[in-house]
């Protein structure tokens, strides 16, 4: 059988020197912490070590909900390495969240942070779940403590190309969760094809500023520097002037539009400070022309613009060089990826007609967790999956990504779905119903605004009703704004009409 573990391949590429800096970061004290390529290697051989002693079956679910350091890294390389399957969880999530994940999951291992041990290890042990560690982002918790008692030499498990690496979880518009599955073939192939068409060369330095809990700093961001030798500078929360005093010595950085916003927001960004850089890629959801303009003039440089999903990793991308990055579209299919868009009818659309986007390639999930007919639903006869997103493609074939057919908001790079919102409001006390929509916004692309209908005789206060939401929902869920109005505006059917609540919203935050 062939190799096909992703570890395997990211470790052939690491460096000669393995004592040469791979991960530069700073401290919970804010003292300077470096990492070598070494470290990465035996630090993830001793936490595979560790969950080979615990005796798991093979391919079982490592369900990880952690603050983001290098050591949460380590334990994703390490469950790859092991043969099992790393299922990352939104650290913002709340217990009813999580026990859903772990309900449907069934991991054999759950890591949480040691503050979050007593509610998360109560949920986790209810539903059958053996082990539960906790990580810390100053390298505390009992998962270092277990594996630091390990060998720190270890042979990755063979995988084949199918065999699953990681499980993605993506709600949908009816509010229930479903698990993405990734093969180590998805992973490894999208990354290769992503450090071509990127023109990774040796002598690149990342600025790493994402969450790893998504495909984005996870996948995209770790892969692409791994797979090139690259260091990484490491940021655990994203700070625009940190960002900035580490840009003369990187050369690639990776953003969602609100990280964008925000640089473009400090007095100290300019060419010159961005003068050693030779990239910036913007993702996750969509980046305002307004954005995309402003950054030309303030730094010299031209954002490139991709476009993916939790079910296919990357799909398109701007072109590096070769051609114009336009602003307001995602790109090309990257090599491999077929793509196409078709009516409703299943008739494929013309130049520039709007329909929905199909893709096929070798990068596409294997399907939905436990959800065989949801899969079969998300595909076509020919095998391309649905994304739910609406776009075009022009006559030089540039895609633009015009809607989501299923309401799906993205507010600062984060899923936020309607359905699962509106649920939760309308169970508040004296609300008939209620509709969720998204709105631009300057700084997170777009965010939520609930419009809310009282039942007869309730008097409803919409700031109460925020601060309740934020204590169910995560933060990133939790709209900017609830109206309460009398009725909400209906067609015929007695659908309510959302995209007439969008324009009346639209300028709400401009």
């Amino acid at each position: 059988m062939t190799q096909y573990n992703l570890y395997a391949a990211l470790r052939a590429a690491f460096p000669a020197d393995l004592d040469s800096t791979a991960v530069e970061t700073t401290g919970t004290a804010g003292e300077p912490l470096l990492y070598t390529w070494r470290d990465l290697d035996r630090g993830s051989a001793m936490i595979a070590n560790l969950l080979a002693a615990l005796e798991l079956p093979p391919g079982v679910r490592i369900a990880v909900q952690v603050d983001k350091s290098v050591e949460a890294m380590m334990l994703y390389l390490a469950t790859l390495r092991a043969g099992h399957v790393f299922l990352p969880l939104n650290t913002a999530y709340q217990s009813g969240e999580i026990g859903y994940f772990i309900d449907n999951a069934e991991p054999a291992v759950v890591v949480c942070t040691p503050n979050n041990f007593g509610w998360v290890s109560k949920i986790a042990f209810t539903a059958g779940t053996r082990h539960v560690f906790t990580l810390g982002d100053d390298r505390s918790g009992s998962l270092l403590q277990r594996a630091a008692l390990c060998p720190d030499d270890q042979v990755p498990v063979e995988r084949a190309a199918d065999d699953l690496a990681a499980i993605l979880y993506t709600s949908g518009t009816t509010g229930r969760s479903k698990g993405a599955m990734l093969t180590h073939g998805n992973l490894l192939s999208n990354a290769q094809v992503l450090q071509q068409v990127w023109g990774w060369v040796p002598g690149d330095v990342l600025i790493h500023a994402l969450p790893i809990f998504h495909v984005h700093g996870l996948f995209v961001a770790i892969h692409g520097a791994l797979l090139n030798g690259s260091k990484m500078i490491w940021f655990a929360k994203f700070d625009p002037q940190a960002v900035l005093q580490a840009m003369p010595r990187a050369s690639v950085f990776m953003g969602v539009p609100t990280l964008y916003v925000r640089l473009l927001q400090e007095p100290g960004l300019n060419p010159a400070v961005a003068g050693n850089m030779r990239l910036f890629i913007a993702g996750s959801a969509p980046l305002l022309i307004e954005t995309f303009q402003a950054w030309q003039r303030r730094t010299g440089h031209t954002i490139l613009e991709r476009y993916g999903m939790s079910e296919t990793i990357m799909l398109t991308s701007n072109p590096y060089t070769g051609g114009e990055r336009r602003g307001g579209t995602v790109g090309f299919p990257l090599p491999g990826v077929q793509l196409r868009v078709r009516n409703e009818q299943g008739v494929g659309c013309a130049v520039n007609e709007i329909g929905g986007i199909e893709v096929k390639g070798p990068n596409v999930f294997k399907g939905y967790w436990r959800m065989p007919e949801k899969t079969a639903e998300e595909f076509t006869q020919d095998l391309f999956f649905k994304t739910g997103d609406v776009g075009k493609v022009d006559a030089q074939g540039y895609v633009t990504i015009v809607g989501r057919s299923k309401d799906l908001i993205i507010s600062g790079g984060y899923n936020v779905y309607p359905a699962e919102i509106e649920g939760v409001i309308n169970d508040f006390p004296g609300v008939a119903e209620s509709a969720v929509v998204g709105v631009p916004h300057p700084d997170f692309g777009e965010v939520g605004v609930a419009v809310v209908v009282a039942k007869l005789g309730a008097a409803l206060d919409g700031t109460a009703m925020l601060a309740h939401l934020k204590t169910t929902l995560a933060n990133f869920k939790v709209p900017k704004r609830v109206d309460v109005v009398t009725d909400l505006p209906r067609n015929t059917m007695g659908k309510v009409q959302k995209n007439l609540l969008r324009e009346a919203y639209k300028h709400l935050f401009a």
